[in-house]
């Protein structure tokens, strides 16, 4: 099948599918009002904007908050740049709004329709498009390359997973992935497969994600609450569904002595779903969202569980805790990003499966900033071992601080590279 022919076809697809994706989004909106709002954009309409901004999609909160340090390399090196930044997600803009400027806009991707990609771009006309990890849609490159918008791929990743189920629609994602003018790989495992995945101008330059910048009231709100419980935490960071039912059952019939559990899910649509569970188990539950002026009532200090269910405060979790277990990794996931932790400082256990993180799991489990375990129960005898563990503690802490330190430099390369395209 030719390549043109499958585009068709997938956008002739998108388009039967369009009611239903937008009955969706509606429908995500009664957890996440988020996605109720600015509704057309979806289908590329709204006001034409000043053209000539930069571009950058991250379409939800892990890809919004990587790009922060890339935002501030090229404001860095072009102070005046004004951005044009998009998401697929509710808590990706919800983020996205922190890091505007005066002069900036933001709004959501495009459904993957050639008539929503076409008015996009005849609203924004940016400069160049700077796309974030993993994001390759068709219509949306094909539209870019005819309105003469230059592409890249930043923080580029590819599982072999991902890689292998690219193969089953090559005639499709392969042109897609070789419209990209640059693509920048964080690793040279992640640049090989996508060279073999039909991108055709790939450079290593690393992981944004070891770039991040750690807010000083979050770390000081951890602490806080620390010194206020007295007890030892240990936290269930980012979890995934299947995942938290298993991790209560090993917690509930464990020797955990006055140790307090924090579990804080990956989606904020399953906070009620997770308390819920806590509830059934018979353990005594405080929610982050009860805590009165950001401070824990003496209830939710006697507690036997904390729900994490607030948005941005991973920090605080991560310096509040002893030790953590990363969410995803436990069932067939992929695992989550593991930086975030080791720049906190905060001991790491993972299960087995961090294909989606793979070099960063094992640089970290390297270093001896993380350790590996098989399943949930492993994770909660070894999390309480450590517990009663300080110089191992702070072995762990401090080889996540210089792991971290250690990889620094990506956003600085890509700023570079996103500049050279916009000057060509």
């Amino acid at each position: 099948m030719t390549e043109a022919l499958a585009r068709r076809l997938y956008a002739l697809a998108l388009r039967l599918l369009t009611p239903a994706y937008l009955l969706r989004l509606w429908w995500r909106g009664r957890a996440e009002p988020g996605y109720r709002t600015h509704f057309a954009e979806r289908l590329g309409y709204g006001p034409a904007e000043p053209l000539g901004r930069l571009w950058i999609h991250a379409v939800s909160l892990g890809e919004t908050k990587a790009v922060e340090p890339l935002l501030a390399a090229l404001r860095e090196r072009d102070p005046g740049l004004r951005l044009l930044l998009t998401h697929g997600t509710a808590t990706g803009r919800d983020a996205g709004h922190a890091l505007l400027r005066a002069g900036d806009i933001q709004c959501w991707q495009p459904w993957d329709t050639p008539g929503a990609v076409r008015r996009f771009f005849a609203r924004h006309r940016p400069s160049v498009g700077v796309v974030m990890e993993t994001e390759v849609w068709p219509v949306l490159l094909h539209g870019a390359e005819q309105a003469g918008v230059p592409m890249l791929l930043a923080n580029a990743r590819l599982s072999p997973k991902s890689q292998r189920q690219g193969q089953r629609f090559a005639a499709l994602l392969h042109p897609a992935l070789g419209r990209f003018a640059t693509v920048l790989a964080q690793t040279e495992a992640d640049a090989a497969r996508l060279r073999t995945s039909g991108a055709a101008t790939v450079q290593v330059a690393g992981n944004l994600k070891f770039e991040i910048a750690l807010r000083p009231e979050l770390l000081q709100r951890g602490r806080t609450w620390k010194a206020q419980l007295g007890r030892p935490v240990v936290l269930a960071a980012v979890t995934r569904e299947g995942e938290e039912a298993a991790l209560l059952e090993a917690w509930r019939t464990s020797p955990r002595g006055a140790a307090l559990l924090v579990i804080v899910p990956r989606h904020p649509q399953r906070f009620d779903e997770v308390a819920a569970l806590v509830s059934a188990s018979g353990l005594r539950l405080a929610r982050r969202s009860g805590f009165v002026a950001d401070a824990p009532t003496v209830a939710d200090r006697t507690a036997e569980v904390w729900l994490g269910d607030s948005l941005g405060e991973m920090p605080a979790w991560y310096a509040l805790a002893d030790v953590a277990l990363l969410g995803g990794s436990f069932a067939p996931l992929g695992g989550q990003n593991l930086i975030e932790a080791a720049a906190c400082g905060c001991p790491l256990l993972m299960g087995p499966h961090t294909y989606n993180f793979a070099l960063a799991a094992d640089l970290a489990l390297t270093a001896g900033a993380a350790r590996r375990v098989p399943t949930l129960a492993h994770a909660v005898d070894e999390a309480l071992a450590l517990l009663n563990d300080g110089r191992a503690r702070e072995t762990m802490a401090a080889a996540g601080l210089a792991f971290t330190a250690a990889h620094r430099g990506a956003a600085a390369r890509m700023a570079e590279a996103v500049l050279a395209l916009r000057r060509r």
